[in-house]
């Protein structure tokens, strides 16, 4: 199990590949519950999102072995559920997870970073978290912790949740014939993976140089 997480870690365009060929229809449900963790688990922010999305529509366009008509509202409910957990584990253990340093891969800074995101951005938050890993698995536990209000919070996140799973898994259906793509699928994921994080790269620097 641990090689098989580090598999869909490194790379999960080969994982889901071989994952289909062994398990076919069952995929769904293993894409529902990766997805639910990586949003829903504020203790499992290292699971890939971005990348696995991408791999999702690149697997659709290119073999039709997952339906793209299935898989881009079950991962949206997926992912909307996963908020719904973490908001409401944030309003009831919250004062535990931030009297330690860290838990597994959590660190108490993920935690802050995500507050200054809240305290700059304020309800959009929600929406633009969702597309920077990490931030994204701490942001709901966050809100619950605010006490954000729920109403509010639900309708952002419902808006975050469509805007994420439909853009980057479209990007890598409408890409999934391109060969280069096909041939530097590692690049591609580097890439996206580096776009995700460029908020939180713009935030360290503009903070480092306001110190100045």
């Amino acid at each position: 199990m641990i090689q098989q997480a580090l598999d869909l870690l490194k790379d999960p365009l080969h994982f889901l590949t071989e994952f289909i060929a062994a398990h076919g229809s069952l995929t769904y449900a293993l894409l529902f519950a990766i997805v639910f963790m990586e949003t829903g688990l504020v203790v499992t922010p290292l699971l890939p999102g971005d990348s696995l999305l991408f791999s999702v529509g690149l697997i659709a366009s290119a073999s039709g072995q997952l339906s793209i008509a299935i898989v881009i509202p079950m991962l949206i409910f997926a992912a909307l559920s996963g908020d719904q957990v973490n908001y409401f584990m944030g309003k009831y253990f919250s004062a535990y997870v931030r009297s330690k340093d860290k838990i597994l891969f959590l660190k108490r800074s993920h935690f802050e970073e995500t507050e200054r995101f809240y305290e700059k951005y304020g309800v959009k938050t929600v929406i633009i978290a969702r597309f920077v890993p990490i931030v994204r698995t701490v942001a709901p536990f966050v809100a619950g912790a605010g006490r954000m209000s729920y109403s509010v919070y639900l309708l952002f996140g419902f808006l975050g949740a469509c805007l994420w799973v439909t853009s980057i898994t479209l990007a890598g259906y409408f890409l999934g014939d391109n060969e280069w793509v096909k041939s530097n699928f590692e690049k591609v994921v580097l890439g996206i993976v580096g776009i995700s994080v460029l908020p939180i790269i713009i935030g360290i620097m503009k903070q480092k140089f306001t110190a100045k």
